[in-house]
């Protein structure tokens, strides 16, 4: 029986370089700090998740791997459902390629972020001061929006979280772009994986907008994963403010991060090992 490992890691969250062109920190910018503008973040996000009350979406995934033993490649389209506090359903629209990658890959990243919506594994991976140093870079336009640029670093080498950076909004302090690795290499088959993440603003939210990640394998292979969100259509919260709400009314929304390893096999007598490392920021962005 011939073995082949074929070992790939995506991070959707986030295929440009984490580090990029170096840049010199800068302690403040504009009398803003690195830590009021993650205060400022914080705290939005708290008042955004609260407000979102349910929304409907479309998404387009494909995967696309190159390298031994050739090229494969699949798409999935799914019309996403959230309604708060943690609820999320999916719905195939329509699949195309390998079914081995869809059945196996694709339609198994739904059903992990599924999973991982409970508050505590939502904490433990939030971009928040508890998990993360931060360094203020500078400020530029994202989108002709002006935006702060952070480093951050992870205060622990974990495989749940990533290095790089991140663009907050100056006016709405919501993260708008990341581009990052992860802070841990997922298998020691990964020479490198890149992911870049940008988000939308629709009404008063802050969406995914286009997620892309790509991984290059120690035996030559080189795997790109994309993810396109469009058609989002919103409910917002017109219940009792925040201080009124019960404290099950107020736990953390959609799911801020996670990632996932799968081992998987493919038949006609040939095992694969498929490790795959996704990283989802949703809904809010952190």
């Amino acid at each position: 029986m011939t073995l082949h490992r074929m070992v790939l890691c995506i991070c959707v969250l986030l295929a440009s370089s984490a580090a990029g062109q170096a840049i010199t920190p800068q302690p403040a910018v504009g009398n803003i700090t690195a830590k009021e503008i993650v205060a400022k973040m914080t705290e939005n996000n708290r008042i955004r998740r609260e407000q979102l009350k349910s929304y409907v979406g479309q998404r387009e995934y494909h995967l696309l791997y190159t390298g031994f033993p050739g090229r494969r490649e699949a798409g999935l389209v799914v019309e996403a459902r959230y309604r708060a506090p943690d609820s999320k359903e999916f719905t195939v629209i329509s699949q195309s390629g390998s079914q081995w990658m869809v059945n196996k890959v694709l339609k198994k990243l739904l059903e992990t972020e599924k999973e991982a919506a409970d508050p505590k594994s939502q904490a433990s991976t939030a971009l928040t001061e508890e998990n993360y140093k931060f360094e203020l870079l500078g400020k530029e336009d994202v989108g002709e929006r002006p935006a702060y640029i952070l480093q951050v670093e992870p205060k622990t080498a974990s495989k749940l979280l990533y290095r790089g950076k991140i663009w907050v909004d100056a006016t709405d302090f919501a993260v708008s772009q990341i581009e990052a690795e992860p802070a841990k290499r997922p298998s020691i088959w990964i020479s490198k994986t890149l992911v870049h993440h940008t988000y939308q603003k629709i009404g008063e939210f802050w969406l995914p907008a286009q997620n892309e990640s790509t991984t290059d394998v120690r035996m030559g292979g080189h795997a790109t994963l994309s993810i396109h969100y469009t058609d989002y259509r919103l409910v917002a919260n017109t219940g009792p403010p925040a201080s009124e709400r019960h404290p099950a009314d107020s736990a953390l929304g959609p799911a801020e991060g996670f990632w996932v390893n799968l081992e998987m096999s493919e038949g006609s007598g040939r095992e694969q090992q498929l490790s795959v490392r996704h990283k989802y920021s949703f809904v809010v962005p952190q």
